[in-house]
C-alpha cells in the first residue's frame, strides 16, 4: 500500500487530498491518504470569525467565480445553496483628500476606452493625451516576464499609471508593481497590444466580456468561507488528518521518505505534497543545493482590521463598495472595503461593517505592527473619519496580522519555481511543491493546483 503525506491543510492541501481521494476510490488505487497541518483548524488564510452577528473574513474573502474549476468544485461538495454572491458598486480611490470615482468602464484602474480616458476625474488633461501613445507606440521588447508598471507606463504613461492605475494593482497583487511580472497579473494586456495594436482598443474590444465578469464576480457563503473548509473536512472521510502537528524532519531512505511528527510519531511514506509556505518547505527540506532558489521567492506583510458600527449601512456617504488609497492622500490605510455593502450576508441586522487593510509598502507599516489592538484601532478610526466622516465609537473589531504570509511575484519568480521543480526532481522524486507561494495566488488558482498536483502524483505512480 502507497502512502502519499501532504503537508499543510489550506485550501491547495485539502483540494489536493480531495482529487487524490475521489480518484482512489473511482479507481480502486489502495493508496494511503495522511494530512498533516501545524495549525489547531485546517483552512490556512481562509478562516471566518463570527461575532455579534456579523461574519468576518481574517482572511480571503471571497472566491473568483469566474474560473471554470470554481462551480464544478462548489457543486461536487454540494455547496450550491449556500453561496452568495457579491453585490457590484462604485469603487473609489481616495485623493486629494477625497474619494474620488475610478472610471467604470475601466478594469484595474486601466480605461477601456477613451470615453472613460477622458472622463476620468483621477488625472489632469495632460495625463490623458500622455496616455493616447498607447495607440500608435508599438511593442518591440516587452514579453510576459516583463514589469508590468513598465509596460503601463511605456504605453499609458506615468501619471494615469501613479494616479489611477498603480493604487488599484498594487492592492489586488500586494506587491510593487515595477517588480511585478506580466505573467503574474494581467499577461492578456500584452496579447491585446500585440493583436489591436493598442491596450485601450483591445480592452474595449473585449469589454462586454470584462462587465459581464464583473456581475456577480465574486462568490461567498452563507456562513462565510470556512464552510469550503469545514465540508472538505467532512468529506475527506478516507484521509487521516492530523490537526496541531508539525513536520519536524525528513529524510530520503531508498525509495520512501521518512517523516518525523512533532507529536514524537513517524510516518514512512512513498510521496510527499509540500503546500506549505515556501519558507515553511525550505526548513523542511533542508537541502542546500535548493536554498538560493527559495531565497528568490518573495513574500509580504499585512494587517487587516474589521470595524462595526451600530449605524445602518446607509449612512455611509457615497453608493459604492469602498475605495482604495493613493500615494497623496493623508489617510493611511490603503484600501477599506465597505463589507456590509458589499457582502449583504455579513451583517445581520444591516449594520455598517468596514474592513482596512495596511499593508508592508506602506510607509508606516512597520510603526503600525508595533502598536497593540488598542492602539491600532485608534489609527484606524482616524482613516475612517477622514474618509467617511463617521466619528462614533466602533460596536465590535477584528485584528489579523499577517506576517510574511502573502506571496509577491517578483520578476524572479517563474525561473526560482521551474528551478525548484527540476532539482526537487533530481534530489527528491516523488516530493512536490504546491500551493500560492509557487502557482497562482487566490482560491480559485488554489483548487486548480491542488487538482493538478493530485495529478501528477497519480501519473508518477502509473
Amino acid at each position: 500500500m502507497e502512502t502519499v503525506l501532504v503537508v499543510g491543510g489550506g485550501i491547495t492541501g485539502l483540494s489536493t487530498m480531495y482529487y487524490l481521494q475521489k480518484e482512489n476510490r473511482e479507481r480502486n488505487l489502495g493508496l494511503r491518504l495522511v494530512l498533516v497541518e501545524a495549525n489547531d483548524y485546517l483552512g490556512g488564510k481562509i478562516h471566518t470569525v463570527m461575532k455579534d452577528d456579523l461574519i468576518m473574513e481574517t482572511g480571503a474573502d471571497s472566491i473568483v467565480a469566474r474560473n471554470k474549476n470554481v462551480l464544478p468544485f462548489v457543486k461536487e461538495l454540494n455547496l450550491e445553496k449556500e453561496l452568495v454572491y457579491n453585490a457590484t458598486g462604485i469603487s473609489y480611490i481616495h485623493t486629494q483628500n477625497k474619494l474620488l470615482e475610478i472610471p467604470k468602464d475601466s478594469i484595474f484602474g486601466i480605461p477601456m476606452t477613451l470615453e472613460a480616458l477622458f472622463t476620468s476625474e483621477l488625472i489632469s488633461t495632460r495625463g490623458k493625451l500622455e496616455a493616447l501613445k498607447d495607440l500608435f507606440r508599438t511593442n518591440t521588447h516587452f514579453t510576459k516576464e516583463s514589469s508590468i508598471g513598465e509596460f503601463l507606463e511605456y504605453y499609458l504613461g506615468r501619471e494615469i499609471v501613479e494616479k489611477q492605475i498603480a493604487p488599484v494593482l498594487a492592492g489586488v497583487y500586494s506587491g510593487n508593481i515595477y517588480s511585478l511580472t506580466m505573467g503574474s497579473t494581467l499577461p492578456y494586456l500584452l496579447d491585446y497590444k500585440e493583436q489591436y495594436g493598442s491596450v485601450i482598443r483591445g480592452l474595449g474590444k473585449n469589454k462586454e466580456a470584462f462587465q459581464s465578469a464583473a456581475n456577480k464576480k465574486f462568490i461567498s457563503f452563507k456562513k462565510g468561507l470556512s464552510t469550503i473548509i469545514d465540508r472538505l473536512e467532512e468529506v475527506l472521510t478516507d484521509v487521516t488528518i492530523l490537526k496541531g502537528i508539525a513536520v519536524t524532519n525528513m529524510e530520503k531512505e531508498e525509495n520512501h521518505y521518512k517523516i518525523q511528527l512533532s507529536n514524537g510519531v513517524q510516518q514512512i511514506v512513498d510521496t510527499v505534497v509540500l503546500s506549505t509556505p515556501h519558507n515553511v518547505s525550505n526548513s523542511i527540506l533542508n537541502m542546500e543545493e535548493l536554498t538560493p532558489s527559495f531565497s528568490k521567492l518573495k513574500n509580504s506583510s499585512n494587517i487587516t482590521l474589521y470595524l462595526s458600527y451600530d449605524i445602518p449601512d446607509e449612512e455611509l456617504p457615497k453608493d459604492g463598495t469602498g475605495f482604495i488609497v493613493a500615494g497623496d492622500s493623508d489617510i493611511v490605510c490603503n484600501a477599506c472595503t465597505w463589507t456590509s455593502r458589499k457582502w449583504q450576508h455579513t451583517s445581520k441586522h444591516n449594520q455598517l461593517l468596514l474592513r482596512l487593510f495596511y499593508k508592508k509598502t506602506n510607509p508606516a507599516y512597520e510603526k503600525l505592527n508595533s502598536l497593540s489592538e488598542e492602539e491600532l484601532i485608534k489609527e484606524a478610526k482616524k482613516d475612517i473619519e477622514k474618509s467617511l466622516g463617521i466619528t462614533s465609537n466602533p460596536k465590535s473589531y477584528e485584528v489579523t496580522k499577517w506576517e510574511n504570509a502573502m506571496p509577491v511575484y517578483s520578476l524572479e519568480h517563474k525561473q526560482a519555481v521551474e528551478a525548484l521543480t527540476r532539482n526537487l526532481a533530481d534530489l527528491y522524486p516523488n516530493v512536490y511543491l504546491a500551493g500560492c507561494s509557487y502557482y497562482g495566488v487566490g482560491i480559485a488558482a488554489c483548487i486548480a493546483n491542488g487538482e493538478e498536483t493530485a495529478e501528477k502524483v497519480l501519473h508518477s505512480m502509473e
